[in-house]
């Protein structure tokens, strides 16, 4: 089984950026974690603060991997077309968010996103991306 993160925007600044929201944690060392807990799935990872790659990497990933878990940072509030290419792809995609986005400014109550998503993920810190798997794992049974 393969599987592919994906993050957005700022989320290279994990366990720098705003600790009291994010944590304190680097994503790389959570992803170590991932790795060692799912040894028998290959769990890709990849980052960007630019739409564009985003884009591309949902395009090049999306037929050929078994999931992909997103967290497309402020992208998920914004982009029509990070949603038309998850909408797009036959690969299903979990949205995850570190912080509750229902618990912080209203802009970041909707989703574009969210609904080309098998689920949606939110307010569980970094296990949000474990969560995501579990569900990923579900699908394939």
């Amino acid at each position: 089984m393969k599987i592919q993160i994906i993050n957005g925007p700022n989320l290279n600044l994990l366990g720098l950026r705003e600790p009291g929201i994010y944590g304190s944690q680097r994503f790389e060392e959570y992803l170590t974690e991932l790795r060692n807990i799912y040894s028998i799935i290959e769990i890709d990872y990849f980052q960007s603060n630019v739409e564009g790659e985003l884009i591309n990497k949902l395009h090049e990933v999306g037929f050929s991997y078994d999931g992909i878990v997103i967290n497309g940072g402020a992208y998920t509030h914004t982009s029509v077309a990070i949603a038309d290419a998850i909408a797009g792809i036959k690969t299903p995609v979990v949205e995850v968010h570190i912080s509750n986005i229902y618990a912080r400014e209203e802009f970041r109550h909707v989703s574009l996103t969210g609904k080309n998503c098998k689920g949606v993920l939110t307010g569980f810190g970094m296990d949000g991306y474990r969560l995501a798997i579990e569900s990923l794992l579900k699908l394939q049974q």
